[in-house]
């Protein structure tokens, strides 16, 4: 991703979402564009109107964790936000020749980990990458995303099969807080990681195929995935109210595991084991290696 271009838009839309008269300044019909001026801004931050100017056009030279931390309280950005704009002004301000956008390594994780996740059979666990691509599963998270597997031709990727497979629509009840929660944290991830070639390809093949993923790419939303619950209509057990939560793997910083369960004594609970008396066929995907393990 070009990080330049994604601080100017990142900043502008920021910018648009601040009232003007929530720092006492008058509304105005002569405002051309919501949200606050550019020399606004500067001036509630204590910085030039210039310096400010050649920031939001991605010019990010000389600016300072103090800068940065200032502007940030001006926007009034949650946690999230304040640290993509500091990912994303270390993408903007890195000198030297452009660099070579490198393709990932094949994601993997360790035979010891998968043989725990094994071991977890009434709960699906999966392990996925900041782009959505799913390095490992459990016999019930493979059952539980039976859909996304059989649509799948290539590298399980979750966003793919949110915004291209219409069978997620089906899946996922809250498919439209899904989908703005995918692209969301596609736009994290990018701002960590703007040479990584797979990332910039998935997101350029997102937006070329979806309509809808290029209007939510252009909120610059963002959102990481912790805890939370998702409901999804199952094709073989019907509709289920999972409750998630998501660890980090030390040793493996690129990689979360989600782990679902349900209330117990729920009809979820009860959907949820008879999912895990449900064998969902191995495909050959799987078998193949497109899920890898390490010693």
């Amino acid at each position: 991703m070009d990080n330049k271009t994604e601080l100017r838009e990142f900043l502008t839309s920021r910018r648009a979402k601040i009232r003007p008269e929530d720092y006492g300044l008058p509304a105005g019909s002569s405002r051309r564009v919501p949200g606050l001026r550019r020399e606004e801004l500067a001036a509630l931050a204590g910085v030039s109107v210039s310096w400010y100017t050649r920031l939001e056009r991605g010019n990010a030279v000389g600016a300072s964790d103090a800068v940065l931390d200032a502007i940030a309280r001006t926007l009034r950005l949650g946690e999230i936000e304040r640290r993509h704009l500091f990912d994303l002004t270390r993408g903007a301000h890195s000198g030297g020749p452009r660099p070579i956008r490198r393709r990932s390594p094949a994601p993997v994780i360790r035979t010891t980990l998968q043989l725990v996740m094994d071991q977890m059979t009434d709960l699906p666990a999966v392990v996925q990458n900041g782009r959505g691509d799913i390095v490992a599963m459990n016999a019930l998270g493979k059952a539980l995303y039976a859909g996304l597997i059989a649509g799948s031709t290539g590298t399980l990727n979750h966003a793919r099969y949110i915004h291209l497979d219409p069978g997620s629509q089906r899946f996922y009840v809250d498919w439209d807080q899904i989908a703005s929660y995918s692209v969301a944290m596609l736009h994290v991830a990018a701002g960590r990681n703007p040479h990584d070639k797979d990332l910039t390809n998935l997101i350029g093949e997102l937006s070329t195929a979806s309509e809808d993923f290029r209007v939510r790419w252009a909120t610059h939303d963002l959102h990481e995935h912790q805890s939370g619950v998702k409901k999804v209509h199952h094709d073989v057990v019907g509709e289920m109210e999972l409750i998630y939560e998501t660890l980090s793997l030390p040793g493996e910083s690129a990689l979360s595991m989600f782990i679902y369960t349900a209330e117990p004594g729920s009809p979820s609970a009860d959907a949820l084991r008879l999912l895990a008396a449900w064998h969902a066929p191995c495909p050959p995907e799987l078998s193949d290696g497109v899920m890898g393990h390490r010693r």
